[in-house]
Formats: C-alpha cells, structure tokens, sequence
C-alpha cells in the first residue's frame, strides 16, 4: 500500500501521521465525553491535552532513538523525522503522563480521576494507531503459516499490529463498561496498566524489531513493571491505602 495519503502544496502527507492524528482526535473527543460525566468541564480535558499530546509526541520518539542510536550517527538530523515511523508507545506514555501531571497540578484537578477519564482515550488511539504501522510494514512479527498472516518483503509473517490493535479493542470496550459503575477513583488507569500490558508482554514476544537492553526486549520489561505497578495500585486505592496525593477538580 502506498505510505503517502495525499500531496498538500508538494509535500508528501503519509498515511502514518493522519492515522496518528486521528487516533489523537477521537481520543480527545472521548475524553471530553466522558470528563463531563464526572464533572469536568471541555476546557479542564482541553488543557490536559494541549500539554500532554505534544509531549506524548516527543517522549514516543526520544525513547525510540535512545534505544537506536546507532541509526541516527551518521545523520543526527533525521532524528527529527518520524514520518517513516519510529515511535514507542512506552515513550508516549511517559511523556503523556508528565503533561497530564503538570496540568493536574496546575489546575488543581484530581489526578486519578482525570486518570480513569483518559485511560479508555489512549487504549482506542492505541488500537488505532497501530494500523499505521501496517502502511508502513513495520511492527510485525516472525514468519508464520497461519491463514490471517500478512506477506512483507516476500515473507508470510505475523500481523502483531493486528493482535495489538484487536486487544487494544478488547481492553477499551472493557474500560468502557467498567467506566459506568466504577468502584473508586484510579480503578480504570490502574485496569489500564494491568490489561494493555498483559496483551503486549506476549505480543512483544513475537516482533522482530524490538527494542532491545542487552538479550531483555525492552517492552516486555516495562510491561511486566506496568503489570506490578498496575496490580498494587489497584489493591492500594480499593483498600483506600493511598492518601489524597492531589486536588479536587
């Protein structure tokens, strides 16, 4: 499939960056929707993701270069360039969160409840943004002979975007029911962690291109301390053992 989506004043648009953008849209949508049942008003999610996209932006591609240093050597400048790819979701999540922070912190607004409001937005731009990684043949898996296997490079392969993206589905549809008779605040931001990274533990298992520190893949790593992170806060927030570490919106 051809990468460019469309051609604006010559330059080439890719299909990578308008399934991102899009993905970042609905999410945002969806986040409003459900902040204003729980009391936010537009402006309150609007600022959290004023600050919190562009850094998700930046951190998914800094963590993706330090990990590849060795690609970047000979032209430090094509850092910059991600319209060919070269994002990590970990990176984003990172940087998302500590924009998040800031403007929790800023507004006076309850951190885990605007937690719980945008777990379900990222999980579906999850779920969306992997499909560009399909217009880009990139984030896949080893050779297979399984009848749903996509052929890359003349190799019959597993769609791991498309496991990713339909588990993804999975954990969103899931956050959405709970969303509607949640126990305590942080219960969806906390079932986020759990479920999207059980899904990509295993999953990483079966990419070719992960990045690596020494013979660990990186995001199974981080994965299973987002599995642990996500279990003990649960069980601290149900049990009501952590302190009111925020303000009220």
């Amino acid at each position: 499939m051809d990468p460019v989506a469309f051609n604006l004043f010559g330059m080439e648009v890719r299909w990578y960056g308008v399934i991102i953008s899009a993905a970042m849209i609905i999410g945002v949508l969806l986040a409003i929707r459900n902040g204003k049942k729980e009391g936010f008003v537009e402006d309150h999610i609007l600022d959290v993701s004023l600050l919190a996209l562009p850094l998700a932006v930046i951190g998914a591609r800094l963590y993706y270069v330090i990990f590849n240093l060795e690609l970047y050597q000979d032209n430090w400048l094509s850092m910059f360039n991600t319209r060919m790819g070269g994002m990590a979701i970990h990176g984003g999540l990172i940087g998302g969160i500590l924009g998040g922070l800031i403007i929790c912190f800023k507004r006076k607004m309850n951190v885990l409840k605007v937690a719980d409001i945008v777990a379900p937005s990222v999980i579906l731009g999850q779920a969306i943004g992997r499909w560009g990684n399909f217009i880009n043949q990139e984030a896949h898996g080893g050779p297979t002979n399984l009848p749903w296997g996509i052929m890359v490079d003349g190799v019959k392969v597993h769609p791991t975007f498309l496991y990713e993206s339909i588990w993804n589905l999975i954990i969103f549809v899931f956050l959405m029911k709970i969303f509607k008779n949640k126990k305590f605040d942080g219960q969806m931001a906390s079932i986020y962690l759990i479920g999207y990274s059980i899904g990509r533990f295993f999953i990483e298992g079966l990419r070719t291109d992960s990045l690596m520190f020494g013979s660990f893949r990186v995001a199974q790593l981080i994965s299973a301390l987002m599995i642990a992170s996500g279990i003990l806060l649960y069980n601290l927030l149900k049990n009501k053992k952590v302190g009111p570490a925020y303000r009220e919106n």
